[in-house]
């Protein structure tokens, strides 16, 4: 990966919750954070006492590549949420500015954590569909904002190996959204991988959760062996 194909947006602790339905008993699992980028999850989650790894891609650059990254795409960002805001939600978040503030406290609190974390193994580089983990090191795996959200980007094959290898390392893996960033339609890839996962006996279901930002993205997947 080159640092200028990079495009940072992080997400905080809060919005995980909400995302994933995290409660105080998933906070006591191991938990991977499956690209995370430069969210504050990691960080805040650390903070708490939490035992938690996040895996991107984006790791293998510094604190001030990664800010400097930041800044150059940041307005980028903006316009681009600007020009498309009947996608989204905007309720818990209220406007373009506060969505704007919002993600950079994220991305400034990552940033303050970043070189600590690094040093202790909490923020590692690496990216699907092969991650340098022991089979079910995690309890949990998360993937926000990757898989399904990149439908056209990223193929059905790439889709599959990557559910595959969060099986493998995860006892349980939640996947949220599950809607194309392209046309905000369901991602053409679900059901081909529901169906290769259950072919390797695992169960796949669907929870509501609390969390709206993109129109329409209610529910995360859920896939564990049974």
């Amino acid at each position: 990966m080159e640092l200028s194909e990079v495009v940072p947006w992080g997400r905080s602790l809060s919005e995980y919750k909400e995302m994933f339905l995290l409660n105080n008993d998933d906070f006591g699992k191991k938990i991977l954070g499956c690209g995370d980028g430069p969210a504050s999850f990691n960080a805040e989650l650390s903070k708490k006492g939490g035992i938690v790894k996040s895996i991107d891609p984006i790791y293998q650059f510094n604190a001030d590549q990664i800010r400097s990254r930041i800044v150059k795409v940041y307005h980028q960002i903006i316009e681009q949420v600007s020009k498309n805001k009947d996608y989204f939600v905007w309720k818990n978040i209220r406007n373009i500015e506060e969505l704007g503030k919002v993600r950079m406290d994220a991305m400034n609190m990552f940033l303050i954590d970043y070189q600590q974390g690094r040093k202790s193994g909490r923020y590692i580089c690496g990216s699907l569909p092969e991650l340098p983990f022991k089979d079910a090191e995690f309890d949990l795996a998360l993937c926000s904002h990757y898989l399904f959200l990149y439908s056209k980007q990223i193929t059905r094959e790439h889709h599959i190996l990557s559910m595959f290898e969060l099986c493998r390392v995860a006892k349980e893996v939640r996947i949220y959204p599950l809607l194309s960033i392209d046309d905000n339609k369901k991602s053409p890839h679900i059901e081909p991988v529901i169906a290769a996962l259950k072919e390797r006996g695992i169960n796949v279901s669907f929870v509501p959760v609390k969390y709206e930002f993109q129109k329409g993205a209610t529910e995360m997947m859920v896939a564990k062996y049974v």
